[in-house]
């Protein structure tokens, strides 16, 4: 299926080149960034340079600067398995140094690996590759972010679209949007992600260091998954582990550096209300993350007590990264973070842009929404003032509409919908 998905970072790349000397693609295992950079280099008549082939790893590690000096652009694929190629480009930018050089992909966060950071410290630029976004799968462009910045009320005018079941919520967040994921069903895609996690955590994870015992990394990202879309309590998921706090701390960072979870930060702190500094924990797919959580779309439609917790978490997983994935091709984004004060004001995901305007978003799993629901959003609206744009309280339900001042409630289906 990946071959045949467009990816609506394609254009914004093309774009980076003409400003950057080198572009770095970073993101998770298997999300598309080697078929992103085969792509750029397909337009541009080069090769790509496989760095995950541990012999021509090897070769480049023996005389990295030879594999440098191509024609423009020079795509390197997983740089991180030859480090030294770092230094070699930042060589070969002394002697020429121009837009658009290097592309680079990765699957660990540059900022993790030894010395990487001085290498190329102001010569290199960074996209996020994510998972699919929804609307990549169905091929409609979303622009549900970019419209709710320039005038939300257009997002009230949408004509009537057929309803979301909470089913289909279920079974699109157990399907995530990892590009092998989204073509497996049941026990293959259950197998698949096994493999991943597998995978991930024994080839890259011993590559940042650190690692004391390999088998307490994957008992820890279970205990993580489970806290998906709630604050992260290290603590806590240590203790069930038996690892020391320390270790855990750092084992946390290990899993944040290859991708696999999000701390999204606290956000506002500037503001005149005492907030909370934690971050919020996300797997970085919601259907990784049901995975080990061993939720299942039948599961997960459950009105019991539990799977009604259960699926409010991770469909908040599923809600921010969705929305997460519209901010990366916005160039106007700045932060993004989460909101939550010490006397119980919170929101969900706060999005601002370079000039101070800020959109947030409560997900809500059930259909209707009540006067709490917006309770977070109206108190950061007040605090901001005109920098505040829009608050939306996200449902699984159909209604759409103005609640108060600049609050609007939505289904969240039509995240992935033309609007504009």
């Amino acid at each position: 299926m990946e071959s045949h998905v467009q990816r609506r970072m394609i254009p914004i790349v093309h774009d980076r080149l003409t400003e950057a000397a080198v572009l770095a693609l970073q993101g998770p295992r298997s999300v598309g960034k080697s078929t992103v950079l085969a792509e750029i280099a397909a337009e541009s008549g080069v090769d790509v340079l496989n760095l995950d082939d541990a012999a021509q790893a090897a070769i480049v590690e023996s005389s990295p600067g030879d594999f440098v000096a191509g024609p423009a652009p020079v795509c390197i694929d997983e740089y991180q398995r030859a480090p030294s190629v770092l230094q070699a480009i930042k060589a070969e930018l002394n002697r020429q140094f121009a837009p658009g050089r290097f592309v680079l992909t990765g699957s660990t966060r540059f900022e993790s690996l030894p010395s990487s950071t001085q290498a190329l410290t102001g010569r290199i630029q960074f996209l996020e590759v994510l998972p699919f976004s929804q609307g990549e799968i169905a091929d409609t462009r979303e622009d549900f972010l970019e419209v709710a910045l320039r005038d939300p009320d257009l997002l009230q005018q949408s004509p009537k679209l057929p309803i979301t079941a909470r089913d289909e919520y279920a079974r699109r967040v157990c399907r995530g949007g990892l590009p092998i994921a989204v073509t497996l069903d049941g026990r293959a895609r259950s197998r698949w992600f096994a493999s991943y996690l597998a995978a991930t955590l024994a080839g890259d994870a011993p590559d940042l260091g650190g690692l004391r015992r390999a088998d307490d990394l994957p008992r820890l990202l279970l205990r993580l998954a489970g806290q998906t879309g709630q604050l992260l309590n290290v603590s806590n998921a240590a203790r069930d582990v038996g690892l020391e706090a320390r270790t855990a701390d750092h084992y946390t960072q290990l899993l944040t550096d290859l991708f696999v979870v999000r701390k999204l930060p606290a956000w506002g702190r500037t503001l005149r209300a005492r907030t909370g500094k934690s971050p919020k924990l996300h797997v970085i797919d919601s259907g990784l993350a049901a995975h080990m959580m061993r939720l299942s779309a039948d599961k997960l439609a459950r009105l019991d007590p539990a799977s009604l917790t259960e699926f409010g978490h991770v469909l908040e997983t599923f809600v921010v990264g969705e929305l997460i994935k519209q901010a990366t091709w916005h160039a106007d984004v700045a932060d993004i973070g989460h909101w939550r004060t010490h006397d119980g004001h919170e929101v969900d995901l706060v999005i601002e842009t370079f000039d101070g305007s800020v959109v947030a978003f409560e997900v809500k799993a059930q259909r209707q929404t009540a006067e709490h629901d917006r309770r977070g959003l109206v108190h950061l609206r007040d605090l901001l003032g005109d920098q505040f744009r829009a608050g939306f309280v996200l449902t699984t339900g159909e209604l759409s509409g103005r609640m108060d001042d600049r609050i609007y409630t939505c289904p969240i289906d039509r995240l992935w919908r033309a609007h504009a």
